[in-house]
């Protein structure tokens, strides 16, 4: 897979990343995804593709540092307006030779831009300005401010550089230690970035002091390779141009680097394998934030899977513990079977006490439903109940996680059961009573067994065999434990009188595990309305290994050959062209002055020492 290929995949992965739970590295996850194919639109793909288009030099800066002034005096004429009032909301001016125009036309760099021949306000379009005088091969784009109080500028500007070969940093000598560039700085130098410093407005009395200075900072920071300009601060004329003196360091500098193409495609190439190896470096922190964003679906998943499973792990032990008759269900029973004499009668015979109840049964079958009614009711409330505190412990779970906390806000109706459990229940407990009918009805089929189940009815062998299973595991005391108990020792009898003790036993076994599958289907369906929100959130499982087997493809084609040879950033003494450079243009009517080297304790320090025209007005 090529280099282009395999960022392209990498754009695609990150793409698809998403990230609906409110995690702490949540933000940081969205701002790396939208930088890394912020810039691989703007500039990384488009320049792998073009690698002859001109070189496009971003100045940036902080606000009131000189990046218009600059701008213009390097061109010769006012193309780029500066702005009095701050904030400006201008549109960005890009400035090119007008053979280069069909780079800029259309969408290969910047294509979130709309391309206008006119200064606007409105920071989605890109103006461009036609410049015979600027050398084929090289453009110049003036950003907005990197600090501006306006959240468009301050993202527009970040973008612009993104898109940059090379930055033409401009800061001021009474700036050049804030926070706000430096971070810009700490951002190139990270990057391995082509940079270049201009140090502006730096007064006469401290041209010997503050280039230094910011000298040093930039050795300290990893930028000692980066040339360094001072501009010192003096007066403009009347087009608000610095004089030629000032700024022939970096036209020289741009000049240079226009007329040579292999240094221009030094510079591309330092810049695109630097933003490359960034992306390589920073999307690894999207693939990690990727997999936070599965464990904690797959944790808030399994809290409400955990709630639900106990509910039916609770209804499957209170259905057969005893729990289940009291009250109603031992009264119907006793109002169907009696208790007194058909107790004391066990001792005499099963056979003795099946004649008894059958006897007893017949025409009682209404009485037998009413046994089924009751221990239905008992066990739909149980089933409802405990649905209830799965619900809770489910909720409970999720607001203990600030991702959780946040979709049970999002989804209130999370906080209850649904609306139709009670009818659900009914129907559920109604049809496994059916199939506890039918499983007499089946295991009666012989003539003589179909004769006693005849004799005592469907429906009370089947009350009897729901009995039996409520009580199946036993844990009742007290009084009502031993009416419950010698009640359930009567079903049990009665039941093998009709079927022997093995069949029962097959038949409750039986019964008892299909109630549990339909308490089980209960369950699934509440929990559903949980497991529905996360499948809805997007959290893909693969969405982390996407990622990280993109960057895998990107850093295996920059190893294999496909990548861009490293170089570092090369000072103006150390540009050499074959023949006489391109020249930028001198304004009129300026004539040379002298320029003085001063001392640096360390990186390129190139500036000049104006002695100021009586004849000029205006402050830069």
């Amino acid at each position: 897979m090529g280099l282009a290929e395999s960022l392209t995949s990498l754009r695609s992965a990150l793409a698809e990343a998403h990230f609906p739970l409110a995690l702490p590295d949540r933000s940081a996850a969205q701002q790396i995804v939208r930088q890394i194919n912020g810039q691989l639109d703007d500039y990384v793909l488009p320049r792998l593709v073009n690698l002859e288009a001109p070189l496009l030099a971003v100045v940036g800066g902080s606000t009131g540092a000189g990046k218009s002034t600059l701008v213009n005096s390097l061109i010769g004429r006012v193309v780029s307006k500066p702005g009095v009032i701050r904030p400006t909301t201008r549109s960005p001016v890009l400035v090119h030779n007008p053979a280069d125009a069909h780079w800029f036309a259309d969408d290969r760099v910047l294509p979130g831009l709309i391309r206008s021949k006119v200064s606007s306000e409105d920071q989605r379009s890109l103006q461009l300005v036609a410049e015979s005088t600027l050398p084929q091969g090289l453009a110049i784009l003036d950003a907005p401010d990197i600090d501006s109080i306006v959240e468009e500028n301050r993202l527009l500007a970040t973008q612009l550089l993104d898109a940059a070969d090379l930055w033409l940093f401009i800061t001021s000598a009474a700036r050049y230690a804030d926070a706000v560039p430096w971070e810009f700085l700490h951002t190139a130098a990270s990057r391995g970035a082509a940079l270049a410093v201009v140090l502006d407005r730096v007064p006469p009395a401290a041209m010997s002091v503050v280039p230094s200075d910011l000298g040093r900072m930039m050795t300290d920071n990893g930028l000692a390779d980066a040339p360094l300009f001072a501009v010192p601060e003096t007066i403009v004329d009347d087009l608000g141009l610095l004089p030629d003196a000032a700024v022939a360091p970096v036209r020289g500098y741009l000049a240079t680097l226009a007329a040579d193409k292999d240094a221009r495609q030094h510079i591309v190439q330092r810049t695109l394998d630097g933003a490359i190896a960034s992306m390589t470096g920073r999307a690894p922190e999207v693939a990690g934030a990727l997999d936070s964003q599965r464990e904690v679906a797959e944790q808030l998943a399994g809290d409400a899977q955990k709630a639900f499973a106990e509910a039916a792990r609770s209804v499957a032990v209170q259905s057969a513990d005893g729990t289940l008759l009291r009250g109603e269900v031992l009264s119907r029973w006793h109002d169907y079977v009696g208790t007194g004499d058909l107790m004391r009668g066990l001792d005499r015979g099963v056979g003795r006490v099946r004649d008894r109840i059958a006897g007893f049964f017949k025409g009682n079958s209404q009485r037998a439903e009413q046994v089924g009614v009751a221990a239905g009711s008992g066990l739909e409330a149980l089933i409802i109940g405990e649905v209830a505190a799965a619900v809770e412990r489910a909720v409970v779970a999720w607001k203990s996680n600030p991702a959780g906390r946040e979709l049970v806000v999002r989804y209130p109706e999370l906080g209850r059961s649904s609306d139709d459990l009670g009818a659900g229940a009914s129907r559920a407990i109604r049809d496994w009573q059916a199939d506890v009918l039918n499983l007499v009805a089946d295991e009666g089929k012989g003539k003589r067994t179909s004769a006693r189940v005849a004799a005592l009815s469907v429906n009370g062998v089947g009350a009897a065999l729901m009995l039996v299973i409520f009580v199946s595991t036993g844990g009742l005391t007290g009084a009502e434990g031993g009416v419950a108990v010698g009640t359930t020792v009567l079903a049990q009898r009665l039941l093998e009188s009709v079927f022997g003790d093995e069949a029962v036993r097959k038949l409750a076994k039986t019964a008892k595990e299909e109630l549990d599958a339909r308490v089980e289907g209960l369950m699934a369906g509440e929990l559903v309305r949980f497991t529905r929100v996360i499948d809805e959130l997007g959290v893909g499982p693969d969405d982390a290994e996407a990622v990280r087997q993109a960057v895998l493809s990107v850093e295996k084609a920059r190893t294999g050959g496909a990548s861009l040879p490293k170089g570092a950033s090369m000072r103006p003494d150390e540009i050499e062209a074959p023949g006489q450079p391109a020249a930028l243009p001198r304004s009129a009517g300026r004539s040379p002055v002298e320029l003085e080297q001063l001392p640096a304790d360390s990186g390129e320090i190139v500036d000049a020492e104006l002695v100021p025209d009586e004849k000029e007005g205006g402050e830069q």
